[in-house]
């Protein structure tokens, strides 16, 4: 193969390129070879010849594997060049078959010398596992300093957030009316459908496992009771919470984590706009608004589903089942359920739009930070209602 012509005018640049370009000619031509001679002893002695390196040793690997006739010798005499791999082979047959290697060059002792005690690829290798008492605690405390780490994010968060919210009250003009609308319009207006749905469906069951139960005492008109105030006042805000958490909150999550990706984010911040101001407030705002708005509604579309398992199945008139309502649920029920709401819808945007800006890295960030922002949000609903439930019964709205 000739090496090509060379333009540079230096003659020693020139001659260290043909000898470097000769001599990756000559490995890339070379080839590897072997052959069992009779050493007139019953054995053989295998003689390897040629150039055995990693571009070459794998035409003869499965050969010299397969030989299962007593080698008593191990010949490099022949053999021209070797590399790493070339000496790992060697030195691997001379301990399969129990063989010296005789005639080694310089460069193959060194480099045969230099792998011994390497082990070999039918060896299994582990790592030492410390005891369980020791890796629990450790786990534990990797847990713990990533929680603290989670804190002090969100802290940050909040206060970018509560900056944003200063800075749009200083300047009316710079609010972003037309994406708050927007993302009402998405939060609230499309989700009616299957929020109402689930509330009426929801409403339905508890009215007709309530008349079972309460049946066995003869009190199924009790069954008005039950069905108002659990709705007003848990199941309807709850669920409602629930549904937006895994519809919007998720939505938030991978909107903003795709966002900050394809690096839109920055690009914002490039031009002057603030990504806290125009996409992260809008939501935050539409959630906890709008989740005001689609309690009242989930509790009203409950009730509703009630009256009519009341009239099908307890022979309790529609409207007199609403009527009823009026009397049995007192007026804090409705407070309470209306307090309750924007708190939720403020903990399911904050945990959204968190979870969506602190996506970094590739792609699988978006699905996981999707998912840790409809859990937690979820939980972090749950434990705030345990402690809106204990809260409103001191105060005497149990």
């Amino acid at each position: 193969m000739p090496a090509p012509p060379l333009r540079c005018n230096n003659c020693e640049h020139k001659r260290l390129w043909r000898d470097e370009f000769a001599r990756i000619s000559r490995a890339v031509a070379g080839s590897a070879e072997y052959s069992i001679e009779d050493d007139g002893a019953g054995g053989g002695r295998l003689v390897l010849s040629g150039s055995l390196l990693v571009s070459t040793v794998g035409r003869i690997d499965q050969d010299l594997d397969a030989i299962d006739s007593s080698v008593s010798a191990i010949d490099l005499a022949q053999l021209e060049d070797i590399d790493t791999v070339g000496a790992w082979v060697t030195r691997r047959l001379a301990e399969r078959h129990d063989a010296p290697i005789n005639n080694a060059s310089a460069k193959a002792q060194r480099l045969i010398e230099a792998l011994e005690g390497a082990q070999s690829e039918e060896t299994g290798l582990s790592a030492d596992r410390a005891p369980v008492w020791e890796r629990v605690p450790e786990a534990l405390g990797e847990q713990v300093y990533v929680a603290r780490a989670g804190i002090y994010g969100v802290v940050g968060f909040l206060g970018a957030v509560l900056i944003g919210l200063g800075s749009l009250a200083r300047h009316p003009s710079k609010f972003p009316m037309r994406a708050l609308v927007r993302q009402m319009e998405l939060v609230g207006v499309a989700a009616l459908p299957i929020i109402g749905l689930m509330s009426f469906l929801i409403g339905i069951v508890i009215a007709q496992q309530g008349a079972v139960q309460l049946s066995q005492f003869g009190a199924e008109t009790l069954t008005v009771n039950l069905v108002g105030r659990i709705t007003l006042r848990e199941l309807g805000v709850l669920m409602t919470a629930i549904m937006v958490a895994g519809r919007s909150g998720s939505a938030f999550a991978a909107q903003l984590g795709t966002m900050k990706l394809t690096e839109e984010i920055d690009a914002m911040r490039t031009i002057g706009l603030s990504p806290i101001e125009r996409l992260v407030i809008p939501r935050i705002l539409a959630c906890t608004f709008m989740m005001l708005l689609l309690g009242f509604y989930s509790s009203v579309i409950g009730i509703i589903g009630g009256a009519v398992i009341g009239q099908v199945a307890l022979g309790i008139p529609f409207f007199t089942f609403l009527e009823r309502i009026q009397e049995v649920v007192p007026l804090y029920d409705v407070y309470v359920g209306l307090i309750k709401a924007p708190v939720f819808g403020l903990i399911v945007g904050l945990a959204g739009c968190y979870h969506g800006m602190q996506v970094k890295g590739d792609s699988e960030q978006v699905g996981k930070r999707t998912t840790m922002a409809v859990v937690s949000a979820i939980f972090a609903v749950i434990v705030i209602d345990a402690f809106f439930a204990v809260f409103f019964t001191e105060i005497g709205w149990g």
